[in-house]
């Protein structure tokens, strides 16, 4: 498939998964525009997990497909749709304790670039910068607002700084779309807060597109331009925050009662 002028980065189209006799998904579409922040939301057991999943490509539909930009990446690994422009965030924080958060960064645009010697660059010993590298990590650095944690420790952050690092480790990789796997998970209000100021300032700067998946109704609401909603492995509302804000079916769906 040819690249798509002006279509979606990230599209599903038609998704359907199924373990078992249990149908996790059913029919299931949604598309990520260029330069737009995404949310999914869903009660639990809804299927975002899962859609993730066959997003990122650790899942595969048992119909439907998915593309990044125009190409059929269904069958494709994750690697194959990284080297597409697709990266991600996982729940659980995954950080090299001992690297600065510096560190992260450059580690992951040499990844990138296949200029990585990772036994090397882990002990500072690596090749030395690129062209644009430190520009691309600075920008990142400054869009995040980590620039006064650069040289510290990943193992002496606190969790709302760890998930910032996180992201700023994927988007040095220089990604067309990025995924966010509840990236709220265990941040208080205020460390919830600085984390959407945060992810609006590198929607702003970088112009990256993001999907955000998050049990966090308010913080999809706040910060995504376009909302899907799942329930039952099946969309039952798309549009704007302050569509689904009003959607009778996703009340219904979060406060258990009838639309």
């Amino acid at each position: 498939m040819s690249e798509v002028a002006g279509g979606p980065l990230l599209e599903a189209r038609g998704v359907t998964v199924a373990f078992g006799g249990l149908v996790a998904l059913s029919d299931v579409s949604l598309s990520v525009p260029p330069a737009t922040i995404v949310g999914l939301m869903g009660p639990n057991g809804a299927g975002k997990t899962t859609l993730f999943g066959v997003m990122s490509g650790l899942l595969r539909p048992r119909t439907g497909t998915v593309s990044i930009d125009g190409h059929d990446v269904t069958r494709a690994s994750p690697q194959a749709r990284a080297k597409r422009g697709l990266a991600r965030t996982f729940q659980r924080l995954e950080l090299f304790g001992e690297l600065t958060v510096r560190e992260h960064l450059v580690v992951a645009h040499r990844a990138r670039h296949r200029r990585l010697n990772l036994a090397l660059d882990l002990l500072g010993l690596g090749a030395r910068p690129g062209p644009g590298e430190d520009d691309r990590v600075d920008a990142v650095l400054s869009d995040l607002g980590l620039e006064s944690v650069a040289s510290r420790s990943a193992a002496a952050l606190p969790l709302g700084t760890g998930r910032l690092v996180e992201v700023a480790r994927a988007m040095a990789s220089e990604p067309k779309v990025l995924l966010l796997d509840e990236p709220s998970s265990g941040l208080d209000t205020r460390e919830t807060e600085q984390l959407g100021e945060a992810l609006r300032r590198l929607h702003a700067g970088q112009g990256v597109s993001l999907l955000v998946v998050e049990h966090n109704v308010e913080f999809v609401l706040s910060l995504a331009q376009q909302v899907t909603v799942l329930d039952f492995g099946r969309v039952i509302a798309e549009g704007t925050p302050t569509e689904i804000r009003g959607n009778h079916a996703v009340q219904a769906a979060y406060l258990g009662v009838s639309a």
